[in-house]
């Protein structure tokens, strides 16, 4: 009886029917404890399953290279990094010919910003089985985190070479070729965003058509807004192209973005919390440059196209002292995945407190930093803080949606970025091809944002 639900649970779980599977196999181990291969599989299955916590339950006690790769596996898939690389590390001693161990070990690292261990580890995965798409895949992603750029493509061509499907590797394609400055390939390849694990929930189907560009004129074009406001805002743009060629575009969006995004001509701007309007066609927001065929040259509109409220602007004036005037986004959406790189320490921007002949005003709503104001109206919604910044003089961000919010506006704003920037900033430039009125400070080498805050408190000296 043993063997034959044995055999059934295997095949549960090669078929895919990881839930099916753990039952089965906890069955078996209710009335025989000691069956290795039911405990394993188990694992396995929970691990096939995403129950996560499961696998780290039930490999406290791992004794083999393999029970804790899969513990490594989960702790990485939870974003507990510092345990994936002590179990990982564990299992490739244990068995150091297991490839996937070794790519995971690798993936492991860079969580923990160690880009040298993590590319070591990826082509040693990649030296014991050169098969493994994943492990290409990922040496292309710390490639490109490192700022090689060629190289990274190379190795992700000859990964989609291999398995034209690979979704992960087509993912690193386009942030590889996007952060180059090659935005037609960039926005083709970015369109494997929807199939991708982590999005694809985010990209239901809609009813109807979805448009591919073609004369929108006499059209209504529903576009969907997707991933973060910092997103909505710089591809907003793109709706008065559908307009200018004579279509109705309709964007959905964020409520909090509504009052601010209404100031587009001839567009049309509705909550996601409410009814879908009337449409002929559909389309995602960021899959617009793609179907505009955007060049680094022909980037609508860089130097701006929001309008804030003049009223609200004279009302936040008023509340300024008569001396230049700063806002100070320090940081980020903690959710973000990548907030940790790219919002600094609190810390460094204790010289922001002590500028003299300044007002530095807090653009993090609800946030406050030592001896930065707060704003004289509370900030709640873009429009807003919008208003906000046109009555400033300056804008200092980190890369958060305020950076796009005034370059959208056309007003001046330095950004701080981290040495491995989002694709949209490029690299080895201070300037943006995506907005005018800003101007970029880079790390000069990965962590350092002291240097940041320094070149910034230089520049603000000498002006």
């Amino acid at each position: 009886m043993t063997a034959t639900a044995y055999i059934t649970g295997l095949t549960q779980l090669r078929d895919g029917h990881a839930a099916e599977a753990v039952t089965t196999f906890r069955r078996i181990l209710a009335h025989e404890p000691s069956h290795a291969g039911a405990r394993r599989n188990l694992i396995r299955a929970l691990l096939a399953g995403g129950d996560h916590d499961a696998v780290i339950r039930e490999t406290i006690n791992a004794d083999s290279g393999e029970l804790h790769f899969l513990r490594g596996t989960a702790f990485n898939a939870i974003r507990r990094p510092a345990e994936a690389q002590a179990a990982l590390t564990t299992s490739v001693t244990l068995n150091p010919n297991f490839a996937p161990a070794w790519l995971n070990l690798g993936n492991a690292c860079m969580d923990l910003d160690d880009p040298v261990a993590a590319e070591a580890h990826c082509r040693r995965a990649i030296e014991l089985d050169p098969a493994l798409i994943e492990a290409q895949a990922s040496l292309g992603f710390i490639l490109t985190f490192k700022g090689r750029l060629p190289e990274a493509i190379d190795v992700l061509e000859e990964a989609i070479r291999e398995n034209p499907d690979n979704v992960q590797a087509h993912w690193n394609l386009a942030a590889a070729a996007l952060l180059s400055g090659d935005l037609p390939r960039g926005f083709v390849e970015y369109e494997w965003r929807k199939r991708h694990p982590s999005f694809r929930r985010d990209f239901p189907g809609l009813p109807g058509p979805l448009w591919d560009g073609g004369d929108p004129s006499g059209r209504t074009i529903l576009v969907r807004a997707e991933q973060g406001h910092g997103d909505t805002i710089q591809f907003a743009r793109y709706l008065t192209m559908i307009a200018r060629r004579g279509g109705h575009p309709v964007l959905v969006c964020d409520p909090s973005l509504v009052p601010l995004l209404k100031t587009i001509t001839g567009t049309t701007i509705v909550s996601r919390h409410d009814p879908l309007p009337a449409y002929d066609a559909w389309i995602d927001l960021l899959s617009l440059p793609r179907v505009f065929d955007t060049t680094l040259a022909t980037i609508p509109s860089p130097a701006g196209y929001l309008t804030p409220n003049a009223d609200l602007i004279a009302s936040h004036r008023a509340t300024l002292p008569p001396i230049r005037h700063i806002g100070l986004a320090w940081a980020g959406n903690p959710l973000h995945r990548n907030d940790r790189r790219r919002t600094p320490p609190e810390a460094v921007f204790a010289p922001f407190a002590a500028l003299p002949n300044c007002h530095v005003i807090s653009l993090v709503p609800g946030r406050a930093l030592p001896g930065i104001a707060c704003p004289g109206r509370p900030l709640t919604d873009y429009a807003e803080t919008a208003a906000l910044i046109a009555a400033l003089d300056l804008v200092i961000t980190v890369d958060t949606s305020i950076a796009h919010l005034a370059g959208a506006l056309g007003r001046p704003a330095w950004v701080l970025l981290p040495a491995a920037p989002d694709w949209r900033w490029l690299l080895n430039r201070n300037d943006t091809p995506w907005y005018d009125a800003l101007r970029l400070f880079r790390q000069p080498i990965r962590g350092d944002w002291r240097a940041v805050i320094d070149a910034v408190i230089g520049s603000l000296s000498a002006r």
